[in-house]
């Protein structure tokens, strides 16, 4: 299976008191390029970040942004019952001394600093539940990938199908384009005999005899094409290996260009290249 370099995925996790969010981003890129994002109490988490997505991505552009936020309605309050204890014992202490003191409200006591905290999440367990939630999101990441990969190695394959049938068609061709061929060059060689010229001739003879000679570059093509279909099967990493090939396909399309004698194999060699210039398009994206 292939993999195309595109993708996004998001991964949530809730705490007490807090939560995280995680989004990837990918693009194609010639090679791993991992650009993390991480609040500033959680940097400590980017070598780890870096290391696991080197572990699971194989090229990309990956943007890896975490979002942390503390959520204060459903933070775990501590009450400090000790300083409660030595406030009450203040206020008693106050109600001898001053008459018609007034009861303790103890709102007033919750007010006072240091009775009321939030509990902090523990760091170790903020960066286990932090990972183990990028580890979701690059699951979700690949999953996305590899359907993306699926949809390049289809289309792909259909214009391989197309250059094939190309290939078919100029040979279906040949017969009749180097007939006329020889049926120009009777015609050359009998203007020769009217009226001599040597090197003429044999400048005919020699660009006569490359036009005629196809054989080899539409056998190269097809040997790239079956090339082209056994990567994309055994899939994995092969984009660096397709985009070469795209190279000799084009090649070749181009070489069938310049050999072009007739107007059905200059449009078959136009949709040659057309049909190699959409399959790079779509293999860029190709891990």
């Amino acid at each position: 299976m292939i993999r195309s370099m595109t993708a996004f995925a998001r991964a949530d996790r809730h705490l007490t008191g807090a939560s995280l969010a995680w989004e990837i981003r990918s693009v194609n890129h010639r090679y791993l390029e991992v650009g993390p994002r991480l609040p500033e109490g959680l940097r400590a988490l980017e070598n780890d970040v870096r290391e696991r997505c080197r572990q699971r991505l194989g090229r990309g552009k990956v943007d890896v942004t975490l979002r942390y936020q503390t959520e204060e309605g459903e933070a775990e309050l501590e009450l400090n019952e000790t300083l409660v204890k030595h406030l009450a014992e203040a206020a008693r202490r106050v109600d001898d001394l001053v008459r018609h003191a007034g009861q303790v409200n103890p709102l007033e006591i919750l007010r006072f600093p240091g009775v009321l905290s939030t509990r902090e999440v523990d760091a170790d367990t903020l960066h286990a539940e932090a990972l183990a939630a990028l580890d979701e999101a690059l699951d979700a990441l690949i999953v996305t990938r590899d359907r993306e990969g699926e949809q390049l190695a289809r289309m792909v394959r259909e214009r391989l199908d197309g250059v094939g049938e190309q290939v078919v068609r100029i040979r279906q061709a040949l017969p009749a384009i180097r007939e006329a061929l020889r049926d120009r060059l009777r015609q050359r060689v009998q203007e020769a005999v009217e009226n001599p010229d040597p090197e003429r001739l044999e400048q005919e003879l020699v660009l006569a005899a490359q036009k005629m000679d196809v054989d080899e570059e539409l056998d190269r093509l097809e040997t790239h094409v079956a090339e082209v279909r056994r990567v994309v099967e055994k899939g994995g990493q092969v984009g660096r290996r397709l985009d070469f090939l795209m190279q000799e396909l084009n090649r070749e399309a181009n070489t069938l260009a310049s050999k072009s004698v007739d107007a059905e194999t200059t449009a078959a060699a136009v949709e040659l290249k057309v049909l190699i210039e959409q399959m790079r398009e779509q293999i860029q994206n190709i891990e």
